[in-house]
């Protein structure tokens, strides 16, 4: 898998993973806090490789 092909794949699992964040309703579920331990990874990857999530964020946490 390519550099780009890899940040495409981080990209849309960011992007998805919001969605279902945004759609559960118990933040204090276990699967939310999974959820958000994924969620802080792939922010991390992400920023580390040079993108800007300011348009992509929509959790913002």
């Amino acid at each position: 898998m390519t550099e780009k092909e890899m940040l495409q794949k981080n990209i849309e699992e960011f992007a998805r993973l919001q969605k279902y964040m945004v759609l559960t309703q118990d933040k204090e579920s276990a699967a939310y806090k999974e959820m958000k331990g994924r969620y802080i990874e792939l922010k991390v990857i992400l920023t580390a490789s040079g993108i800007n999530l300011t348009e992509l964020d929509v959790i913002k946490e």
